[in-house]
């Protein structure tokens, strides 16, 4: 029996799947429940485990290459001489799997011009049907509803005839379909490879069109789905000379301002459940756990909000330290999806570049987002008419006003303001 293995959707957002590395290569044994490859989703890197036993025949999409979640990536032959029936089953040969990438341009321009004719010779019936049911990629079911294309009428150019993306476009006269045998002629180490991204360390030139990254694109998605939503935004001026005087006691225990900032507002979350809480279909889903989500700037680009679960119940050292490990393992991808889309509340803090003031972006499914700018000494009038100086930050609160209102932001962040500046030492019980 020959089995495969699919991009799997490692979050919800996820459409597409970037191979990282395959821990196993071709004629490799695998057991149940081992991990073959490592796959870049939105915002990690995760290893993706074998649901079979048996032997690794053709890898379809190598390393570096991306591939549409539920795409075949891989397949298993149950026994040793299975393997050689599911090369051909892919479209390669056991010489063209195992032939050195530097000598396989020659095989690959052969194997595109054998796969197209018989992609183009009729068959009597159509390749993409399996027990009845039409076998296409994601994008390409999206694509061909947009387009009003039906599937049935396609033969599909991808993997077993697989409809892609680019056979729905072909329809429509937008583009001329892929060769199939392109992503599997040399599963192992393709002699034809994109040109390499330049290093981060060289400046793109003026003119280039540098590729986004995975995350840069799951970011995209992200901003798109919050332009859907109707936000107001409310700012206030909250005094730090407590929290500052408590971050200078606290430091050098390894309790940081990012972990001070974040209890203070998950122990004020307590008394407006309705912040952390989010707009589903004519509804309001109230949420269990204030989930405190920190958004954090990646060296690669775009950002990921490590989240703090059950925040106010932790206390300011467990905080502090479960949100380096947080970081940690954020930027070297190595985060769990919970990890960092289980947030019910998000904290954007640009208060460390020495930014004042700003508007934050409110997260899909989440009610409020707060911006934290930096604290600053100002020149205030104090109770009995006189002038003096105060360390103050502002902070603006940006909610999805189908569920929140004004009132119900001030109050919170009246609330906020009452803790940090008159009782911020409570944040270390």
């Amino acid at each position: 029996m020959i089995n495969e293995i699919f991009m799997p959707a490692l979050s919800s957002t996820m459409t597409e799947g970037k191979i990282v590395s395959w821990v196993k290569s071709p004629g490799d044994k695998i057991e149940k429940g081992e991990t073959v490859v490592v796959v870049e989703s939105d915002k990690a890197d995760m290893d993706v485990e074998s649901f079979y036993e048996g032997y690794l025949a053709v890898i379809v999409t190598p390393a570096g290459e991306s591939a549409p979640v539920g795409m075949a990536i891989a397949l298993i032959a149950e026994t040793e001489a299975e393997i050689e029936t599911a090369q051909h089953q892919a479209g390669t040969t056991p010489a063209a799997v195992s032939a050195p990438a530097a000598a396989t341009t020659q095989a690959r321009q052969e194997a595109v011009s054998v796969s197209s004719s018989a992609h183009s010779a009729p068959n009597g019936n159509s390749p993409i049907h399996e027990n009845g049911r039409i076998v296409a990629s994601p994008r390409a079911k999206k694509l061909a509803k947009d387009l009003k294309v039906d599937l049935t009428t396609l033969r599909g150019s991808g993997p077993h005839g697989r409809i892609v993306a680019e056979d729905v476009e072909a329809a429509v006269g937008k583009v001329a379909p892929a060769p199939a045998a392109i992503p599997t002629v040399a599963p192992v180490a393709p002699a034809v490879k994109k040109a390499p991204v330049a290093p981060a360390s060289i400046p793109p030139q003026p003119g280039q069109t540098t590729p986004m990254t995975t995350l840069q694109n799951a970011v995209v998605r992200t901003m798109l789905g919050s332009l859907e939503v109707p936000t107001f935004h409310v700012g206030y001026t909250i005094t730090t000379d407590g929290l500052d005087k408590l971050y200078k006691q606290l430091k050098s225990k390894g309790v940081t301002m990012t972990a001070l900032l974040a209890k203070a507002v998950a122990v004020t979350l307590q008394k407006h459940p309705l912040l952390y809480a989010g707009y589903v279909d004519q509804g309001i889903r109230q949420n269990g756990a204030i989930n405190v989500a920190v958004a954090v700037s990646m060296d690669d680009g775009g950002l990921i909000t490590p989240v703090l679960q059950n925040a106010d119940q932790m206390d300011i050292y467990s905080l502090s330290r479960t949100w380096k490990d947080l970081v940690d393992r954020a930027r070297s991808k190595q985060l769990q999806p919970d990890e960092y889309s289980s947030g019910t509340f998000t904290l954007s803090n640009l208060g460390m570049f020495g930014v004042s003031s700003f508007d934050a972006i409110l997260p899909p499914g989440q009610g409020s987002i707060l911006a934290i700018g930096a604290s600053r000494p100002q020149v205030v009038a104090t109770e009995d008419g006189l002038l003096g100086v105060k360390r103050q930050m502002q902070v603006n609160i940006t909610c999805d006003h189908r569920i929140i209102y004004g009132a119900n932001a001030a109050a919170f962040l009246q609330d906020l303001s009452k803790l940090i500046e008159s009782n911020s030492q409570s944040l270390t019980m």
